[in-house]
């Protein structure tokens, strides 16, 4: 069987049409299966129209959480309650296009992987958005060497050993397309170009994107607390050439530069252990966070 796991979030405009043309792909396949649509509490008739709709069509299953708790805890609620042999995980605003899943089921059957993944070659979206998230790439795959895929996000399927693999994780601050790396396994690729929404405003601001970027990276390269040393090596070698110029002024006879130098090197040296304690601080909070283990979410109802 087939589990397609879809988190939704405020998303009446499209959720209906997205599940029609998702159904038709599937049943094209000739596959059994059931979709597992995860509500990451909508304030809108999100739930009612999934709930009029699971009404008509057995398959769909629908976890109501009991309040936001964001897309990365709203993927593992679905990974956690899917049953299917293979578990596609998509988005619900058509940029993970349904006549693709089709394509991905072909693809992990026919190679035997255990993980597909799909690769967009495109990006249809705004100028801004495609820059600083096409930024973020380049920069996650020189901080992990290489370790992680560009231009993938949650769109793929694993079979159920890579299924297995990825819900012994129990961080709080997770990146699942990371953890989908991390495990190993086999993995094959499928180039898709990425449309943009049909409808509606992005759930994921851009204050939610910049917050995964953050948790990406501190969950996956220990490059932020090595930029601290390597600055600090920086800072201590500046300085070491601020005192020898600062003697070799006294013994010539040549009077220091003054007030402004001193404040300059203050300043530079203040900022310097802001930073650092900034980004100790980061990685303590997030220490703390994992210290609470507090459950990742809650379910309000369920519908199957």
């Amino acid at each position: 069987m087939i589990s397609i796991v879809i988190p939704v979030l405020n998303e009446e405009q499209l959720v209906v049409r997205f599940l029609k043309e998702l159904f038709q792909a599937l049943k094209q396949t000739g596959e059994r299966f059931e979709v597992v649509c995860v509500d990451d509490g909508s304030t809108d008739t999100t739930l009612e129209k999934l709930v009029d709709f699971h009404k008509k069509h057995t398959e769909l299953k629908i976890i109501s959480l009991s309040r936001n708790f964001g897309l990365q805890p709203a993927l593992t609620a679905g990974l956690d309650y899917a049953r299917g042999e293979y578990i596609v995980i998509m988005d619900a605003d058509f940029q993970d296009p349904p006549q693709m899943v089709p394509f991905l089921i072909d693809k992990i059957k026919t190679t035997g992987a255990d993980i597909v993944s799909a690769v967009r070659k495109t990006r249809n979206e705004k100028f801004i958005k495609k820059a600083y998230i096409n930024l973020f790439h380049k920069i996650f795959d020189q901080l992990t060497s290489g370790q992680q895929i560009a231009q993938t996000g949650n769109f793929c399927i694993l079979n159920k050993k890579a299924h297995k693999a990825m819900l012994q994780f129990s961080e709080r601050g997770r990146y699942l397309p990371g953890i989908r790396n991390f495990i190993g396994f086999r993995h094959e690729f499928i180039m898709y170009d990425r449309p943009d929404r049909l409808e509606g405003e992005a759930k994921m601001t851009r204050v939610k994107l910049f917050s995964l970027a953050a948790d990406a990276i501190y969950s996956f390269t220990k490059w932020p607390i090595r930029l601290c040393l390597y600055l600090g090596i920086l800072g201590v070698i500046t300085f070491s050439f601020a005192i020898v110029y600062t003697l070799a002024s006294k013994f010539l006879g040549l009077a220091p530069i003054g007030w402004s130098s001193l404040f300059l090197a203050i300043s530079f040296f203040g900022s310097l252990q802001l930073t650092f304690l900034g980004l100790i601080g980061e990685y303590i909070y997030r220490i703390f966070k994992e210290v609470q283990a507090r459950p990742l979410y809650f379910v309000r109802d369920i519908y199957d």
